[in-house]
């Protein structure tokens, strides 16, 4: 099946579920809402696709008459904690969703759980497979605004966060963190049976080319949401341009360098056919006042090749997203656009 947009660029993120990691009793429901709103009335509940490791439901309340979204953290109970302290964080600078309650700890066989208000909009993959390029462009220049934006949060170090908003281990202690990691990846088993010797080859070659480059962003310490990715941005037209109107899911969050996002984010872009470049850049930094460094696609795409590798390490993975993931890897490696 041809899973591409309309455009011919590829549709990104196939490893996202499109099914719930579970169903949603109004039973269960009326527990989780009720501690928000005693006296609630439900007219419907809806799962919610593209999240992968915890369960969103869209919950449309008769009394009082809102609609919000149910966020069950069913992965680690910390990631509730986590998510509502760097939510709180940002809110406005970033766009982002109200908070109406959370209950960040685990309670008998009750997960952490958090209650926003639903935002209207479309996620930026959506935008995208409309092939709407004027749409595309204005979206993809509001989230390099709101990107550089968050570059603006900083940390005394860099590393990963926690609850608190507090930095806890680097992303990986000593010199050159990043090529090394990469190895420790290329070393993995589950790696080496899912990417061919001569490839893995190639990969090590490439990082450690690139080591100079990457000692700067090594040291950086902006707020990184690290899943800046197309169905974690919502969109929607406002005042006659589309704007971001939240980004979700703050729970891979890190303090460390902007790049990451920005590969993350043109993950999917092709050169000979781009729709989000060169409009999201000049948002980052004209719109937003971000700063980019010289080569900054490429590095950028060496950075997000970390993310890449670490996917296929994983004990399982549907094939699908195996043979995705391995071409954009091969692609980096041979630097041209993925044939996805």
């Amino acid at each position: 099946m041809d899973q591409s947009s309309p455009t011919g660029t590829p549709a990104e993120a196939r490893w996202s579920r499109f099914e719930p990691r579970r169903s949603l009793e109004a039973d269960l429901a009326y527990q989780l809402l009720r501690r928000a709103f005693p006296r609630c009335r439900i007219a419907s509940i809806a799962a919610l696709s593209g999240g992968y490791r915890n369960a969103n439901f869209k919950v449309q309340l008769e009394s009082p008459a809102m609609a919000v979204v149910l966020r069950i953290y069913e992965h680690a109970s910390s990631l509730c904690q986590k998510e509502i302290d760097l939510i709180g964080l940002v809110a406005g600078a970033i766009p982002v969703p109200e908070l109406l309650f959370a209950e960040p700890r685990e309670t008998g066989d009750i997960a952490p759980f958090a209650i926003f208000r639903f935002v209207e909009g479309v996620t930026l993959r959506e935008l995208k497979q409309t092939g709407n390029q004027q749409a595309i462009a204005e979206a993809a220049y509001s989230a390099g605004e709101i990107l550089a934006a968050l570059g603006r949060f900083t940390f005394s170090k860099s590393g990963w966060l926690s609850a608190g908003a507090a930095v806890t281990a680097p992303l990986l202690e000593g010199a050159d963190p990043l090529p090394r990691f990469v190895d420790l990846c290329l070393g993995s088993p589950n790696f080496a049976r899912r990417v061919a010797p001569g490839d893995r080859s190639r990969i090590h070659d490439l990082v450690w080319s690139w080591a100079p480059c990457l000692s700067a962003p090594d040291e950086e310490t902006s707020l990184v949401h690290c899943d800046f990715g197309m169905r974690n941005l919502l969109v929607r037209p406002e005042q006659g341009a589309w704007k971001m109107a939240a980004l979700l899911d703050w729970e891979f969050a890190v303090a460390g360098s902007p790049l990451i996002d920005v590969g993350h984010f043109l993950r999917y872009e092709s050169r000979n056919r781009p729709l989000l470049e060169p409009h999201f850049s000049d948002g980052f930094r004209r719109g937003g006042g971000g700063k980019l460094p010289p080569d900054w696609r490429q590095l950028a795409r060496i950075v997000d090749l970390s993310a890449l590798v670490a996917t296929l390490i994983r004990d399982e993975l549907p094939r699908n997203v195996e043979i995705e993931i391995a071409e954009l890897i091969r692609a980096t490696a041979e630097d041209r656009d993925p044939q996805l």
